[in-house]
Order: C-alpha cells, then structure tokens, then sequence
C-alpha cells in the first residue's frame, strides 16, 4: 500500500491531499482538532462526520513538536523533503517544518488493512500476509493471471482496492517473493512494475545493494568495505568468497539474492515468534527519582501485550523485558514459565522478576516487554490447561520491586 497510514488519515482529512503530512508521535484518543474547535466554535456542530471542514490553520505543524517520536510513515510530498520512516519527529522538523503532523490510529488503519486484503483474496487467494500494508500473491493458477505477464491482474487488484477504500498501492510482478518486492518499490505511487528473469542484468544489478531485502546497515557498510555497492558488484563475487567473507549461510544467500534467486513459496498462513510492545519515554526516567511513573508505564506495557495476545489468540510461556539506557544501550532479559499465559498481572510478574537481573541505576529512555514461546488459545485449551492467573489479577502492588 501507498504511504498507508498517511492515505488513510488523508481519507479523514482530504484537506490535506497534496500537502507534506507525517503520522507520529502520539496515539489517538479523541481527535485533538475536534476538541480544540469545539472550545473556540462551541455554538458549531463539530463531529466526525465535519472533519473535511477543518481549516488547515487549525492543523498541527511539526515545527512544534518537542520529544522523542518518531514517524511511522509520511505522505510523498513530505517525502521529497527527505522525511522518512522511523525518523524522529524533532529531526524530521527541521527538514521540513511545515508539515502537518497527525496522531497515529492503529484501529483506523487496521480496520482498512482488512478490508484491502480481504478484496485481493476475493480475487488471489494464495495470499501471505506481510504486515498491515503489505502482502505477496502467488498467481500462477489465477485465470487470467499471466495475461500481459500479470499486469491485467495487477491493474484489477488496483482497481479493485480503489473502488472499495480509496487508496492505492503499488504492485511489483516478478517470478518470486525477493525480486517482487523489490519491484514493488520502483513505480511508487500507483504503479506496476515487472521483472521477468532476463531483466535482471539492466534493472536489479544497478541497484545499491540496501534494495535487497535482507541487507541491513551494517551488511551493507562491510559489502562497501570490499568495495561493492551495487547488487551488480555483488553479484560479480565468487560465492565461496562471499561465505568465507560473510559467514557460510549470509555468504551464500547473497550470492543466491544478487543472481535473483528465491525459492520460498508464499506462505498463506504464519505464526508470530513472539509478541511485544515497547515506548520511547519522552525525557530520560530514573529507577528511583521516576519509580511510579515507570510502574505505570510498565504496567500499561503488560496490559497492552496481553490485549494484543487475546485479540490474536496465543498464549506465551518466555516473558522478555528489553531497557535502553540514556547513552543507547539496550540489554534484555527473559524467563521462560513453566506454564502458558495469556493475562496481565501473570506477564507483569515475570517481566517484574525479569528487571531484578538488569542495571537499574542508570537513566531509561526506552522500555519494552516481550511475551514469546507462542501456542494457539484453542490448542493451549485442547490440552486441558487451566489459566494461570493465580489470583494476580488483584495484585496491584508495584512488581519493580526495591529497584523501583
């Protein structure tokens, strides 16, 4: 999908079509423009269903923005100002601080990530689920799905998605899910690219190497290191070299990706590995000087992790907390239970017992909890395993311990 998020706050706001939007650095509750106009116009109507009459001068500008954070995603024309995703907020403002800035609406956009999916299924069921905007088809039995080597269905699956929500994405065709993706990014927005095995030599080699899903930062700093900066130079590298260089397996597999091979099939069903949440706090937090505020926050972390196995549906017995330090350190720490579990007060005490083993003296600026060791509710209760509550959900003294 398009710039997902930002499409689908400019489906709320078609007022700001063509205008530099970032989504970040808070979550939505009440619409704060709302709230705001209700206080200076209160013999107006304001509602949801008036959202599109909001004057821009009413927006948010992120040149006001103070604290830690950062963009899920913005419209292309702040892209253009060199904004991206997973840029903090406070820099992302100095490159362009005329920019709205917009809460982000996970249920918004999940609610919109199902209703895409469910049209491409209607028309190319072997579908693997990437994320909230993002998928692989498989259409090699879809009738009709390799007339003009998949650009029909590709313009059908466009439409198709329009017509329901209003937004658009961008289809890359290729014959599997590495040389796809990277297809996929190469007419954005609303475009459809191609990539048949003879292309490879004139529209993949001369890519930098960071295009390949799968080369990271750090991957791609030593590739330079040896003097290769396009998958063309990659590509050019004895494989035994590249395994040697590189390790056996990460050798091997980009010499396979810089030739265009992948053999993974589309999945059309996958299990998480684990699941978690994690916040970035606004200014650094002490053990001590900050300790209710951090059990709080520690607290709405646990919550928020069980909501989400619940809505999903697992259980996890490996309980994880992850801290960053002030000078950006981060260390984890987890325990495995001996027992499935799935509500908050359980998670909280084992994340609590996880703190106990970490250096609490220094200043946190981030702090996350994990729950791993995933099964299926149904399958967790087809063996006849009891809840582990334990009486904890009256429990609601703080489980920092002293530390805290």
């Amino acid at each position: 999908m398009d710039a997902f998020y930002a499409s689908v706050e400019l489906l709320r706001y078609p007022q700001l079509k063509g205008l530099p939007v970032v989504i970040g650095g808070g979550r939505r509750r009440e619409d704060d423009m709302l709230a705001r106009l209700r206080l200076e116009q209160p013999d107006y109507a304001w509602s949801e269903h008036k959202l599109n009459e909001i004057p821009l001068d009413v927006f948010p500008r992120i040149s006001g923005y103070t604290g830690r954070g950062v963009i899920t995603t913005a419209t292309y024309a702040a892209r253009q100002f060199g904004v991206g995703s997973a840029m903090g907020v406070m820099k992302a403002a100095k490159l362009c601080p005329d920019a709205i800035l917009l809460p982000v609406d996970f249920d918004q956009y999940r609610h919109y990530s199902q209703r895409f999916k469910a049209i491409i299924r209607e028309i190319a069921p072997v579908m693997e689920n990437r994320g909230v905007d993002e998928v692989y088809l498989d259409f090699t039995d879809v009738p009709g799905g390799q007339r003009e080597d998949g650009r029909v269905l590709a313009r059908l699956i466009q439409k198709a998605i329009y017509d329901d929500t209003g937004l658009t994405c961008s289809v890359g065709v290729a014959p599997n899910k590495l040389l796809a993706k990277m297809a996929s990014e190469f007419n954005k927005p609303n475009g459809i690219a191609i990539v048949q095995p003879e292309d490879l030599q004139t529209m993949i080699w001369p890519l930098p190497c960071r295009k390949v899903n799968g080369i990271g930062p750090k991957a791609e700093a030593k590739l330079a290191q040896h003097d290769i900066h396009t998958i063309g130079d990659l590509a050019q590298r004895d494989r035994l070299w590249l395994m040697a260089t590189f390790g056996k397996s990460y050798g091997a597999w980009l010499h396979d990706a810089a030739h265009g091979k992948d053999d993974r099939p589309v999945a059309m069903s996958s299990e998480p590995v684990s699941i978690s949440r994690e916040t970035t706090f606004a200014h650094d937090l002490h053990a001590v000087r900050d300790r209710e505020a951090l059990s709080a926050i520690f607290t709405r972390l646990c919550e928020q992790v069980a909501a989400d196995l619940q809505r999903k549906g697992y259980v996890g017995k490996t309980i994880g907390i992850k801290l960053r330090y002030d000078n950006f350190q981060s260390v984890t720490r987890d325990q495995t239970l001996e027992r499935h579990v799935q509500h908050a007060p359980a998670i909280r005490q084992a994340a609590g017992q996880c703190l106990k083993r970490v250096d609490l003296q220094r200043r946190l600026r981030l702090l996350g909890v994990r729950v791993g060791s995933l099964m299926k509710l149904e399958d967790w209760q087809a063996q006849g395993v009891r809840a582990d509550t334990s009486g904890l959900a009256a429990q609601t003294e703080s489980l920092f311990g002293d530390n805290f």
